[in-house]
Formats: structure tokens, sequence, C-alpha cells
């Protein structure tokens, strides 16, 4: 089993920035791949970013040049460092873990309003 323990949401201003955390514990030595998704209200959730365990990553284009997603190995943590935000990057958003099983996060409300 694996936990994921999302933080760092919050209200911003458009054109702020948050950074998330998601720190994992458990079996992780299973984790191959690390990311970011959200689900804004009304829609589906959506993939944002990836981060494999050798460190290649991948981001929807939408956030391409805005978010960076990066990891911690020494403190079993993965970080989504959000700028430039805008109103449309409103979500909950969720941290996820693939590797024997799909594991999630219970999320984190990112609100990006003036």
């Amino acid at each position: 089993q694996v936990q994921l323990v999302e933080s760092g949401g919050g209200l911003v201003q458009p054109g702020g920035s948050l950074r998330l955390s998601c720190a994992a514990s458990g079996s992780i030595f299973s984790i191959n791949r690390m990311g970011w998704y959200r689900q804004a209200p009304g829609k589906m959730r959506e993939l944002v970013a990836t981060i494999t365990s050798g460190g290649s990553t991948n981001y929807v284009d939408s956030v391409k040049g805005r978010f960076t997603i990066s990891r911690d190995n020494a403190k079993n943590t993965v970080y989504l460092q959000m700028n430039s935000l805008k109103p449309e990057d409103t979500a909950v958003y969720y941290c996820n873990a693939e590797g024997t099983h799909d594991y999630w996060g219970r999320g984190t409300q990112v609100t990006v309003s003036s």
C-alpha cells in the first residue's frame, strides 16, 4: 500500500503562484511514476504533469511553461510549482502514484480568483 498526502492548495490571485506537495509513504519502492491530476467542477479529471522514477517529466499543453513538477527522493515527496496561475487552473488537485496499483491522494483545492 502507498499513502499520499497533498498540501499547499489555497486561494491565489490571477498571475500568482502556489507550490503543491505530495508526501508518499508505505510501499514506495513499488512506485514507477508519480503525477498530479486536477478536476474542475463539472469536468472530468485531467492529467496535469507526471514524473518518472528516472526524472522524466510530462505536462499537459495548457500548463507548459507555467508549471514545474519535481521530486525529492530523500523526502519521498513530489512537488508541483505553479506560476502565472489563471482562473481556469481552479480545481481540486490530486496526487497520483503508479506502481503495481494506482494510488490517489484525497486532493487539495486550488482557487484562482481576484
